[in-house]
């Protein structure tokens, strides 16, 4: 028996689930076809999870510093199984609300995975054994992607992890080396240094977190190396032994190689589309560069069939992208009203101690598109609210058009900052200026107020000390 849908999306994760809602109250008939577990990478294996343990080791960090406080506490002691009975507690209870969402809107959710057909048909294996055939109007990929390794590394999540066989880890581990300073590198390094683990961070690139404004990435590894962690930029891992005690990786640096020996290796050098099986050639989906090809509106060179999310490729692989690129599908769909994504509003938070949160573009890409800039800055050693919370790490950057005052691009490296980026997204989203966004009076004291002062600071108004 063949069921008919307005749409049916392949993959659950958080670009599934959100298109699925949207889709559902413009009136389609949904379905989402999801191998594992609603929620996807993001709430089971990813996003979630990790800043779950990096919320605790947060919490470990201040209390280590209580004294500084004028407070007195007993040793703070790492309890890592109860950390992940948390973990888990907080990724259920959200497992539930996915759930809840599909119910509550009618959506019909299909256990198992699926395979594009001819004539907008998607055959669904089910887990149970059985297969079942859905008629789509519309069909959505939204696979997302799958951990990466570098040819010679053999992942095994015995001693050489991937981020899933790192959040798996049952025991802390007493030393791991870190292979990719991107993203989740960054986050998994500064989890484990907090913790007590000794950490090794090892990145190509001259810098950490090198997709962001240079600045930003000499700034979090000066933070990262006082407190203690290893970090080796412009190196390369030339070779990995694993035994059953640990790793050793060689690693090559200006010319000079050193060997790494630890517990433990973590592959973090990025994630690739997860597209294998879905009988893309069949159904006339085309592929460029391991990710389906799509135009401006996520359309595929297949009618009917678009698709979202990491399984695109892109600049912008993250979930909240995905999920906003699925919206926008189900209103097209639909033929309802619908707003281009601004992807140079998009927020790029990363979750590291220090945060790191950036919008749009950094300088260096400012200057090579084009653009005369004028830039602020403004240090939170210099703000009251940062002083009071005992930080003292990090900045705020604006990068202006000096002509238009146009907010190019905005780079924090710091307190919180993967809330206060939200400010200059909406700036950005309603067409605001560097003006506009200094003379928005801020709250004293806050943290928010270093984005103001460097707005000032862009504009030539620095005020005096």
């Amino acid at each position: 028996m063949t069921t008919a849908y307005d749409l049916v999306i392949i993959g659950g994760g958080p670009a599934g689930y959100t298109g699925a809602v949207r889709a559902a109250q413009l009136g389609l008939r949904t379905a989402i076809v999801e191998r594992d577990r609603l929620g996807g990478i993001c709430l089971h294996w990813g996003c979630v999870p990790t800043k779950v343990l990096l919320h605790t080791a947060e919490l470990a960090l201040r209390l280590r510093e209580a004294e500084t406080f004028g407070l007195e506490v007993g040793p703070v002691r790492i309890h890592y199984d109860r950390m992940h009975r948390r973990k888990a507690e907080v990724v259920e209870k959200h497992h539930k609300g996915v759930q809840y969402l599909m119910r509550k809107h009618k959506i019909d959710v299909f256990a198992g995975t699926g395979r594009l057909g001819g004539g907008g048909r998607v055959h669904v294996a089910l887990n149970d054994g059985s297969e079942t055939e859905l008629a789509a109007r519309a069909t959505m990929i939204a696979t997302g992607s799958a951990p990466r390794s570098i040819p010679g590394i053999e992942i095994d999540n015995v001693r050489v992890l991937d981020s899933t066989g790192a959040l798996s880890l049952t025991q802390l581990p007493g030393s791991i080396a870190i292979l990719g300073a991107g993203a989740v590198g960054a986050e998994f390094a500064s989890l484990f240094t907090v913790l007590g683990s000794e950490v090794t961070l090892i990145e190509l690139l001259p810098a950490v977190v090198p997709l962001e404004d240079p600045e930003v990435g000499r700034a979090l590894e000066r933070a990262f190396t006082r407190r203690g962690m290893r970090v080796l930029t412009g190196a390369t891992a030339t070779g990995v032994a694993a035994s059953d005690s640990g790793v050793t990786v060689t690693v090559e640096k200006g010319g000079e190689r050193q060997a790494v020996t630890v517990d433990y290796l973590l592959v973090a050098v990025g994630r690739a589309p997860l597209i294998d099986g879905l009988g893309l050639e069949a159904a006339g989906v085309a592929v460029e560069r391991g990710a389906v090809k799509v135009d401006a509106d996520y359309r595929t060179s297949a009618p009917g069939i678009y698709a979202v999310g990491d399984a695109i490729g892109g600049a912008f692989r993250l979930a909240h992208v995905a999920a906003a690129e699925a919206v926008r599908v189900a209103e097209l769909v639909a033929g309802a009203p619908s707003v281009p994504i601004d992807y140079q509003a998009v927020p790029r938070p990363t979750f590291s101690i220090p945060q790191v949160a950036a919008m749009g573009l950094s300088e260096p890409q400012a200057v090579e598109a084009g653009h005369a800039v004028r830039v602020g800055r403004f240090p939170f050693s210099a703000n009251a609210k940062a002083s009071i919370e005992g930080e003292r790490d990090g900045f705020v950057k604006v990068v202006s058009d000096a002509q238009t005052g146009e907010l190019l691009g905005v780079h924090m490296v710091g307190p919180a900052v993967t809330e206060l980026l939200a400010e200059a997204v909406m700036a950005r989203t309603l067409e605001g200026t560097a003006l506009e966004v200094a003379g928005a009076v801020h709250s004293h004291p806050t943290l928010s107020e270093a984005v103001r002062e460097a707005a000032l600071d862009a504009l030539g108004r620095v005020r005096e000390a």
